[in-house]
């Protein structure tokens, strides 16, 4: 069990990693139980530089969002999720979901830490609302999770964003320049000496295959 101590400076750290990635101090509170003023004190001591603006409604925003907000809001909630099934707390788990989302999406990012929290709470039905007003379901046709109603089930591919995404890719520029083609890496010397040693030792056994082949053939 961890001392009060411990759990102070947990939700400290915890609390400093959500004022990293943009959290408005009403999120912080809920995910640390930080009160507002204490927060503000340890984490903003530039009163400018506090994140404001509307906190987010997600289960009213999500319907109606375009093809790339809905494609990038299911990435988040979709990496989120996995780190819940491996048993991360909540609050590490939006976190090291949401710096992942950063990771491997292309700015300008969508999905902002307070609308990605909106997002988690709506899905597992935490600290805003004891209501799940989404469902993470899997795409029949792409294989890929995306963002539905809660208790819908994916019987097609109409609804999946990733899906649409593929789609339009290749007359849409938007689409291209927020999921841009990556080039393939170049092979590093060791990697290639490595394949040619596979391929002339490919090309040995099979031609000692081949002799002996023929060795038998005129037995």
């Amino acid at each position: 069990m961890q001392s009060r101590v411990d759990r102070q400076l947990r939700a400290l750290a915890l609390a400093k990693a959500c004022a990293a990635c943009g959290a408005r101090v009403r999120t912080i509170g809920h995910l640390t139980g930080l009160p507002p003023r204490e927060a503000l004190r340890l984490l903003f001591p530039d009163r400018m530089a506090v994140p404001r603006g509307r906190s987010p409604d997600s289960p009213e925003w999500y319907h109606g969002a375009n093809l790339l907000h809905r494609a990038e809001a299911s990435i988040v909630v979709a990496l989120y999720r996995r780190l819940r099934d491996a048993d991360f707390p909540a609050g590490e788990a939006l976190v090291g979901a949401y710096r992942h989302y950063l990771g491997i999406c292309q700015p300008p990012h969508r999905i902002s830490f307070d609308r990605a929290f909106d997002l988690a709470a709506h899905t597992d039905g935490l600290w805003l609302t004891d209501t799940r007003s989404f469902s993470l379901v899997t795409c029949p046709t792409c294989h890929s999770e995306f963002l539905a109603a809660f208790g819908s089930v994916a019987r097609s591919n109409d609804h999946c964003p990733f899906c649409k995404l593929v789609q339009r890719y290749g007359t849409d520029p938007r689409v291209q320049g927020a999921f841009p083609v990556q080039p393939l890496a170049a092979p590093s010397a060791e990697q290639l000496g490595m394949l040619i040693l596979l391929q002339r030792s490919f090309g040995s056994s099979t031609g000692q295959a081949g002799t002996s082949s023929t060795s038998e053939s005129q037995t």
